[in-house]
């Protein structure tokens, strides 16, 4: 059986199946991707929900972690040589996984290179201006001194909708087949709607090629799972 004490972190949340890679995480836009990844590929884990709402991710156990003290981060006791390895960032963790089962990503340099590209299009642009976007409708859009960067955030937004509406055009997934570029991306688009009510103000429904793309993410049966993973306190 795999030791994996030397991780602080393992103390504060400890690991049932040590074998199985340890995700800690919890169901948001960011969350989501690598939950998705770990159902998509078929990899064993274990889930730790590390509760945001309660600061969690500030913990020193977590932050022994990830510097960072954002989710997610995981431990993969069948790293590289062999040896346990922590991963965080979001992108880094899917693009490791991909690398690791050779899943969801292209053997094509070329295409293996636009799929980067799209996936760092969502953490430079689309995940930080949705964020945002995000938490003025929710937390600060009721103040008068917020108009103006919820504005800003809004039509921003719509910019970044545009780009991915038009790269879809005539296609089923954002580069050739389904991929992490589709994953890293999906969990911020669905929360447009669903986390943050930024559907109609957004005019989301008239962006046709992100709805039609959205809808196969959506049908398919690892994403319906890796959206409620790990699953909420009650």
């Amino acid at each position: 059986m795999q030791d994996l004490s030397s991780f602080p972190i393992t103390q504060r949340w400890p690991a049932s199946h040590p074998d199985r890679l340890q995700l800690y995480s919890a169901p948001t836009p960011n969350g989501v991707k690598v939950s998705i990844m770990l159902e998509e590929t078929g990899l064993a884990y274990e889930s730790h929900l590390i509760n945001i709402s309660n600061n969690e991710s500030k913990d020193p156990a977590f932050v022994s972690l990830n510097p960072n003290g954002r989710i997610p981060a995981i431990i993969d006791p069948a790293g590289p040589d062999s040896k346990p390895i922590a991963v965080w960032e979001s992108a880094a963790i899917l693009v490791y996984l991909a690398e690791k089962t050779r899943q969801l990503i292209p053997s094509s340099p070329a295409q293996r290179y636009e799929v980067m590209t799209w996936v760092f299009f969502q953490m430079s642009a689309v995940g930080p201006i949705f964020g945002q976007l995000g938490y003025f409708l929710r937390l600060g859009g009721n103040d008068y001194r917020a108009l103006r960067p919820q504005q800003r955030f809004i039509e921003e937004s719509k910019r970044l909708l545009g780009v991915l509406d038009g790269q879809l055009e005539g296609r089923d997934w954002i580069v050739g087949d389904y991929s992490i570029a589709d994953i890293a991306t999906l969990g911020w688009v669905n929360a447009l709607e669903h986390s943050y009510a930024a559907g109609d103000i957004l005019g989301l429904k008239h962006y046709s090629h992100i709805q039609a793309w959205l809808s196969r993410g959506l049908s398919r049966p690892a994403v319906q799972r890796g959206l409620r993973i790990p699953s909420r306190s009650a």
